[in-house]
C-alpha cells in the first residue's frame, strides 16, 4: 500500500485514518473517518484494486458534506479494501469479516454498502460487530439498491435542476456512464418522467442509439450476463466516447474523476448530474460552469443512498425513505441552484457553504 498523506486535511477533518492489514489472508483497508460533529459517521466500505489513501479521504469528505447537506445527525467517513472484488465469495466474506473485526472498536464509524460491496456484505458486518446500515431486507433493512434510492435521488436533482438548465424532464435525452446500481435505476425514474434514455456504458463498453434504447431490454440484457457494447438495441462505442454524446443530461454514475480537464470540453449536455462520487475534478466543473453546463455535485445529488441508509438505521420504513429522499434532495438541489445564483458561485461552491455552515454550527455545539 502507497502511503502518502501529505495535503490531506484542514480544520475539518479528518479525525482518523487508520491503515489496516492481516496478511494471513492478504487483508489491505483504509478508513477515514472525517467527521463526527453531526454523529456518528455513516460512509461506504469499498472494494476495489486500485484504492488510495487520497480517494478514500476526498470519499469521507463527500460524506460528511452529503450528510450535512441532507440534514442527517450522521458525520461523514469511508473505507476501502483494496481486492477484487470479482474474488470468489469465500474470499471475500473473509475479508469483510476480517475488516468488520478490525473496527470493532471504531463505534464512531458505521458502515455501508458501496461499490464493490452490497447488502450481504453488511450482514457479514453486523454478524461481526452489530453496527451497519444498508442491511438486507430479511435483516430488517431497506435494501437500497433494490428499491433504487440513490438513483432515485439522482432522478429528483435532475427534475429540480432542469428547467434551470433550459428544458424539461420530458422529451429530455440523457446518457449514463455507469449502467449499475445507481444508473440503472436513475435511468428508470427519469424514463418513468418521459426522458429518453440515448446512451449508456459500463466497464467494458458503450452504446449509443439517438432514438432511445429500450431500457427494459436493456436491463434484461445485463442481467444475462452481457455487456452494454453488445446490446443489439444499440451501436456500440467505446467508453471514452460517451462523453461526447449528444444529450441534455449526462450522469456520470462510475468511478471517481471520470470528467477532467483533458476530456471535459467534449461534453454536449446542458445538465450533469452526479450519480457517482467525486466523478469530476474541480478544474472540469469549473470549465463546465464556464461553459453553461449546469452541474450539480455528488453529495447534492447522490445523497438517496445514506439517507436511505439512515432511516434504517433509525428504524424507519422503506415508505418513510423514499418519502425523505425526494423532500431532502428536493430542497438542497433548490438550495443549491438559489445561492449559487444569488451569490455567483459553482453549485459545488453553493452546496458546499451550506453543508460547512451546518457542519461548523455542529462543532461549536459540541466543543470540537
Amino acid at each position: 500500500m502507497e502511503i502518502n498523506i501529505h495535503n490531506i486535511g484542514d480544520n475539518i477533518g479528518p479525525e482518523k485514518i487508520l491503515l489496516l492489514r492481516q496478511p494471513r489472508i492478504g487483508l489491505e483497508a483504509i478508513v477515514v473517518v472525517d467527521n463526527v460533529a453531526c454523529g456518528p459517521a455513516i460512509g461506504g466500505l469499498r472494494m476495489a484494486p486500485d484504492i488510495t489513501i487520497e480517494e478514500i479521504y476526498r470519499l469521507a469528505r463527500a460524506m460528511t458534506l452529503k450528510n450535512a447537506a441532507a440534514g442527517l445527525t450522521h458525520g461523514g467517513a469511508k473505507s476501502g479494501i483494496i481486492a477484487d472484488p470479482a474474488c470468489s465469495r469465500e474470499q471475500k466474506e473473509k475479508l469483510v469479516r476480517t475488516f468488520a473485526r478490525m473496527i470493532k472498536e471504531l463505534t464512531e464509524y458505521i458502515p455501508g454498502p458501496d461499490m464493490g460491496t452490497n447488502e450481504e456484505c453488511m450482514a457479514w458486518v453486523i454478524d461481526e460487530i452489530g453496527r451497519a446500515a444498508g442491511l438486507p431486507r430479511v435483516l430488517g433493512g431497506i435494501p437500497l439498491d433494490e428499491i433504487g434510492a440513490t438513483g432515485f435521488g439522482v432522478a429528483v436533482a435532475a427534475e429540480v435542476a432542469a428547467p434551470e438548465a433550459g428544458f424539461s424532464i420530458k422529451g429530455s435525452h440523457f446518457a449514463v456512464q455507469g449502467f449499475g446500481a445507481v444508473g440503472k435505476h436513475a435511468a428508470k425514474f427519469l424514463c418513468k418522467q418521459g426522458a429518453i434514455l440515448v446512451a449508456a456504458s459500463d466497464s467494458q463498453g458503450a452504446t449509443q442509439n439517438q432514438n432511445g434504447l429500450d431500457l427494459d431490454a436493456l436491463i434484461n440484457h445485463k442481467k444475462e450476463g452481457s455487456p452494454v457494447k453488445t446490446f443489439p438495441g444499440g451501436q456500440a462505442m467505446d467508453n471514452n466516447e460517451l462523453v461526447g454524446t449528444k444529450c441534455d443530461i449526462w450522469i456520470p454514475a462510475a468511478r471517481p474523476d471520470v470528467l477532467t480537464e483533458n476530456n471535459v470540453d467534449q461534453l454536449k449536455a446542458r445538465l450533469v448530474v452526479h450519480g457517482a462520487n467525486i466523478p469530476a475534478t474541480e478544474t472540469a466543473e469549473q470549465l463546465m460552469h464556464k461553459r453553461g453546463i449546469l452541474n450539480i455535485p455528488d453529495f447534492i445529488a447522490n445523497a438517496g443512498g445514506v439517507i436511505c441508509a439512515a432511516v434504517e438505521y433509525h428504524g424507519g420504513s422503506e415508505k418513510q425513505a423514499m418519502e425523505t429522499i425526494e423532500e431532502k434532495i428536493r430542497t438542497n438541489t433548490l438550495e443549491t441552484l438559489q445561492r449559487s445564483k444569488k451569490e455567483n458561485l459553482l453549485p459545488r461552491e453553493a452546496g458546499v457553504k451550506m453543508a460547512l455552515s451546518r457542519i461548523k454550527k455542529a462543532m461549536a455545539d459540541s466543543g470540537t
